[in-house]
This record gives C-alpha cells, sequence and structure tokens, in this order.
C-alpha cells in the first residue's frame, strides 16, 4: 500500500465498489421491464414528466423520488434519455415487439440463473460439472425438462426474438450465404423461426427444423419447412447445408465435435457446406463493451453449461478435429459472426 499514491488508492477503492454493485444497473433494468416504463412511455406518444410516469404505473405514488432516482440510474445507463423518452436500447425492451429483449432481461436475471453464479466460489472446490448442477441438483437441460413453466418459456422466448433479430440482419447483409442452396437443415432450431425466415426470403430453398420431440410436437410446416423430431447427437438427415446458430458454445469442445462430426456426415461433398452463427471471443479495438459482453456470455456458459465462447483459434481446433478442411468468418453481428465450414 505505501507504493501506492493516494489517487491510485482512491482510483483503485473507486474501481472496487463500481464492481461490486454493477448489479444495480442489472436490478434497475430488470425493474424497469417489470414495470413496462418502456412500454408506458412509448405508448404515450412523446416525452414524459416525472408526474406522468408516477401516476400512469401501478406504483405507490408517495415513491415519486425513489422512482426519480431509478429514472436517473438508467438514463445513466442509456436505456432512456432526460424528459424521459426511449433510447434505441430500450426499444428493443418493448414487450409486444417480436424482437423484444424483454424475455432475455427477465430470464437472465431470474434467480434461478444468479443463485448458480453466485457460488462460483464453492462450485471451484466442488466436484459437479457447473455451477448450475451444483446449485439445483440437476443440469440445465434436465431442469428444463422438468419445469417447463419456469426454464422451457424463457429459452423459447429468448430464442425466438434473438432469432427473428439475428436473421433480419444475416438476410440484410449476407444473404449470399444461403444462395445456391437447394435444402438446409436447421439443427436445434426450436420453433422454426430462422427457418422460415430462409425460405421466405429463398424462394426454391427447402429447410428441415430438426429439434427435440417435445420442441417441434405439433408444429405445422408447409411446402418448404418440415419439422422434425430427433437428437443431433444421434443422426443429422443429409443435405445441402446444416445451420447451427448460437447451439455449439452451450457445449464442451468434446460434444462439439461429435455434433460436427454428425454434421460432416450429412454434408459430404465439397460444394455443401455447414453455417455456424457464434461468438468469436476477441478483443475488439474500439469496442471494449462488445469484448466486455462477449466476456460475460462466457462466464454464463460456465455457469450453466459444459459449453464456453471460443477464439477463432479454439474453432479452429474443434472443426479440424472433426474433419472440417477450412471455413470463412464474417463478422456482422457485432457479437456474433456467421462461420462457413466446408468439408
Amino acid at each position: 500500500m505505501a507504493e501506492l499514491s493516494t489517487d491510485q488508492l482512491l482510483h483503485s477503492q473507486t474501481h472496487v465498489w463500481n464492481h461490486m454493485y454493477n448489479f444495480i444497473n442489472s436490478i434497475s433494468l430488470k425493474c424497469a421491464v417489470e414495470l413496462e416504463i418502456p412500454d408506458i412511455i412509448y405508448k404515450h406518444g412523446k416525452p414524459m414528466k416525472l408526474s406522468e410516469l408516477v401516476n400512469t404505473l401501478p406504483i405507490d405514488k408517495l415513491k415519486s423520488q425513489c422512482l426519480f432516482r431509478l429514472m436517473r440510474t438508467l438514463i445513466h445507463s442509456k436505456f432512456f434519455i432526460s424528459g424521459y423518452w426511449l433510447t434505441p436500447s430500450s426499444r428493443l425492451l418493448l414487450k409486444d415487439e417480436p424482437i423484444s429483449m424483454a424475455p432475455f432481461v427477465l430470464g437472465g436475471l431470474d434467480p434461478i440463473m444468479i443463485d448458480s453464479l453466485s457460488r462460483l466460489s464453492e462450485w471451484f472446490q466442488s466436484e459437479s460439472p457447473t455451477p448450475f448442477a451444483f446449485a439445483h441438483g440437476k443440469d440445465f437441460w434436465e431442469y428444463a425438462g422438468q419445469e417447463p413453466s419456469i426454464l422451457n418459456c424463457i429459452s423459447n422466448k429468448n430464442m425466438v426474438s434473438d432469432s427473428m433479430l439475428v436473421i433480419r440482419v444475416v438476410m440484410e447483409k449476407c444473404k449470399q450465404v444461403f444462395e445456391g442452396l437447394i435444402s438446409i437443415v436447421d439443427v436445434a432450431g426450436g420453433t422454426g423461426v430462422v427457418g422460415k425466415a430462409i425460405v421466405d426470403a429463398c424462394p426454391g430453398l427447402k429447410c428441415t427444423v430438426l429439434d427435440l420431440p417435445h420442441v417441434v410436437d405439433g408444429l405445422e410446416g408447409s411446402e418448404n419447412l418440415v419439422y422434425l423430431a430427433g437428437d443431433m447427437f444421434d443422426f443429422i438427415p443429409s443435405t445441402d447445408a446444416i445451420l447451427l446458430k448460437w447451439i455449439l458454445h452451450d457445449w464442451s469442445d468434446e460434444e462439439c465435435v461429435k455434433i460436427l462430426k454428425k454434421c460432416k456426415e450429412a454434408i459430404p461433398n465439397d460444394k455443401e457446406k455447414l453455417i455456424i452463427i457464434d461468438m468469436i471471443l476477441d478483443d475488439q479495438k474500439g469496442n471494449p463493451e462488445a469484448f466486455e459482453t462477449q466476456l460475460f456470455f462466457d462466464m454464463l456458459m460456465m455457469g450453466l453449461f459444459t459449453g464456453k465462447e471460443r477464439t477463432e483459434k479454439e474453432w479452429a481446433k474443434i472443426l479440424s478435429e472433426a474433419g472440417f478442411t477450412s471455413y470463412k468468418i464474417t463478422p456482422v453481428l457485432e457479437l456474433r459472426s456467421i462461420i462457413e465450414v466446408f468439408p
């Protein structure tokens, strides 16, 4: 301590406090979503005064100054501007928008998730495979299967909204990835949001959505969209291309290689390919927030699953072990990239 100047000591103290209480940003955001503040302001049609917001919200009117303090924090976090009005980030929190991230906020900050990550130090000293399993006595997938009203709902809503956003960007910026294909299999494609968007944008392309029986049961396809119940670890049907959107980061390297080998069996010809949409962990110069968010997701994968976010070198390793010979990266999704992989 004697080697540190008083300025260094004060800055360090601030740095520690900032990280200690950074969770307040998260709970403030969750509170805004739970109270539907973005929706109320948006429906008002113009910036709201504090008194107008207080009178509209279902809260104790004596807490107006507390609401002011909450909104001050959210303005600092760039979710609102003084007035109060929406920013692009809070527009993503409107609950009725197709690409709403409101379910992500509520799901990601659910006590079930937080409890897992809050016990990291205990988990490191245990033999449990994940902090989630350590906290709840069963892995994420087993828990989700037994508590469909909680985790399945959270996961499905999250994936639907994210898929709609991602496929919109992909079709706008690099639709050529799908050009020339006759068939594609969307592995673990859920309810088929991405599959539907692909066949709508690419007439003549047929898409098979492969997922577990309880996910696709009862879903109706169309002439160009088919639902297939199955397990990607066991079988993937033969096709021109396979899509893995935000799937592999859930799984360990060994599990990924097994999945990738099944993919390679389904696309044996040189003209066929695997399309991966996932993160490439990279200290992006000039975008520290993006890199920090990638690090957060990596810790989340460690907390919930056996997977991780991977660097390009780590991606190259598992792709090579699965027998693929080359790949092409297109970084069009800020946090995530499109990785085209060839046999």
